[in-house]
């Protein structure tokens, strides 16, 4: 199995990074200060280590960013863009501004004529980015039961092998997927976490996804 850093100290972090130690990958967990991830490494077991952004970047095969979206575009100056170079990355972020939602509805610091991922795409101009795992809360990315119906995810991204491994991750976590094309695709994917959340903060409840009927 590939060797997968896991970039972010966040519970979405560490639901993908336990995600990947399930399904038999090695998992590396950066962060800015290692140490926070202290008590996570002492119970994730042999396959589990922590390192900083740069480090778990330079020897992962596969990079996940898992930070606050606001922080996103600055992780990849301590990531360092030549640490991605060639590499998948899953880009789990979302563009949320530092505002509070209007009726339920988040409010980002994007517009609709360049996504979040567009932008790091640019940082990091050699790394396959392939937007994922953004349309949806953490406690359904891995493994979801929702009676037998396996709930879709939205993927985007300009590499075709890039989107074919993060196709089979998905598959692991028990997931349908949904190519919608290149980079650009992201301005459609990110705004689902607008709906996404629309919903748990108008009812409180938080149990769903998207399914794609074709």
């Amino acid at each position: 199995m590939s060797k997968v850093a896991v970039l972010g100290s966040g519970v979405v972090g560490e639901v993908l990074a336990n995600g990947f130690l399930k399904h038999g990958y090695e998992v590396v967990r950066g962060s800015r200060e290692p140490g926070k991830l202290a008590d996570w490494k002492a119970k994730a077991g042999a396959r589990a280590s922590t390192a900083t952004f740069a480090d778990a970047a330079k020897n992962a095969e596969i990079v996940v960013l898992a930070v606050k979206g606001s922080a996103a575009e600055a992780a990849i100056g301590v990531i360092g863009p030549q640490n991605l170079s060639g590499k998948t990355v899953i880009d789990a972020t979302n563009p949320i501004a530092e505002a509070p939602p209007v009726n339920g509805i988040l409010q980002f610091f994007t517009t609709m004529t360049e996504s979040l991922m567009e932008r790091l795409q640019k940082k990091a101009p050699q790394a396959r980015f392939v937007k994922a795992f953004s349309s949806v809360g953490n406690g359904q990315f891995v493994n979801p039961d929702f009676g037998g119906t396996r709930p879709t995810m939205f993927i985007a991204g300009n590499d075709a092998a890039a989107k074919a491994t993060v196709v089979t991750i998905l598959e692991q976590f028990g997931w349908d997927s949904e190519d919608v094309g290149g980079a650009e695709g992201a301005r459609a994917i990110e705004p689902l976490c607008m709906l996404w959340c629309s919903r748990g903060f108008l009812r409180n409840k938080w149990n769903h996804a998207f399914h794609l009927l074709r």
